[in-house]
């Protein structure tokens, strides 16, 4: 079984032609796909079928896509793909300042589409919705016991200037304290720690996002960088980190990032 089979996805998208073709998309992949046509819609068919993935439409009656991506983050940890018209580009950047984790320009192909979707779901995800009970575990000790903070395990932690990060686990520490980023701002995350000093250009990490052998469409256009720019802008928000004196995140113009020096 593939990563998605078995899986729910909702999509949002008041287009009954368009909203037919990414359902499509979806149910080839093995999902099984609950639509609806209005923001409010979608956000309640979230709440229903907790899905692993959901795309959005900007442009709909009612709530808009950035109020429906807000409100699906909220509540649940899925990846949001939005969809926007090619001359709606910026509004898919502020899209992904809403909770996305990607957007896909109209009209798209089909296999684009796929190509992305898949990527995400290749790669590990928080499990559970935001403010969740965890799911329980059998060795847990029981109820009213103290429980242990959480741990990171160790043998693949990566660590600069305070913040840490374990692959396997999925989280995100600064200080000791958890953070709580997107798909996307984690992997670029996990890029750059593994990379240390060495920059890392704005193609690169597009590409990556976009998946390992994504192979529809090789080419990197200033949408795709501007993309980036907007989840480094994010992660770097949620780490405390400030562009113009980066502990962690260093901008090299013109090229793309990198670490920060090692603190003394």
């Amino acid at each position: 079984m593939g990563p998605a089979d078995g899986a729910s996805a909702v999509v949002i998208e008041d287009d009954d032609g368009i909203r037919e073709l990414i359902a499509t998309v979806l149910e080839q992949m093995g999902l099984k796909v609950v639509a609806a046509s209005t923001g409010v819609e979608g956000v309640a068919r979230v709440q229903e079928c907790d899905p692993v993935i959901v795309t959005v439409d900007v442009n709909m009656p009612g709530i808009d896509g950035f109020e429906t991506a807000k409100r699906i983050r909220a509540l649940s940890s899925a990846y949001i793909i939005m969809l926007t018209a090619r001359d709606e580009e910026i509004d898919a950047l502020q899209g992904l300042s809403s909770g996305a984790d990607d957007y896909v320009l109209k009209p798209f192909r089909p296999r684009e589409l796929r190509a992305r979707a898949e990527a995400m779901l290749r790669r590990p995800r928080t499990l559970g919705r935001p403010g969740d009970p965890a799911t329980p575990d059998p060795a847990a000790p029981p109820s009213g016991a103290i429980e242990a903070p959480t741990t990171l395990s160790t043998s693949r932690l990566l660590s600069h200037n305070g913040v840490v990060l374990d692959p396997d686990a999925h989280i995100v520490k600064r200080d000791g304290e958890e953070l709580d980023l997107t798909y996307s701002e984690f992997e670029l995350l996990h890029a750059l720690l593994q990379s240390g000093r060495t920059v890392r250009s704005k193609d690169e990490l597009a590409r990556l996002l976009r998946g390992d052998d994504y192979v529809v469409n090789p080419y990197v256009g200033e949408a795709d960088r501007r993309g980036v720019e907007v989840h480094i802008g994010n992660l770097r928000k949620k780490l405390a980190d400030s562009a113009a004196a980066p502990y962690l995140i260093e901008t090299v113009r013109g090229v793309g990032y990198r670490l920060a020096a090692p603190r003394g």
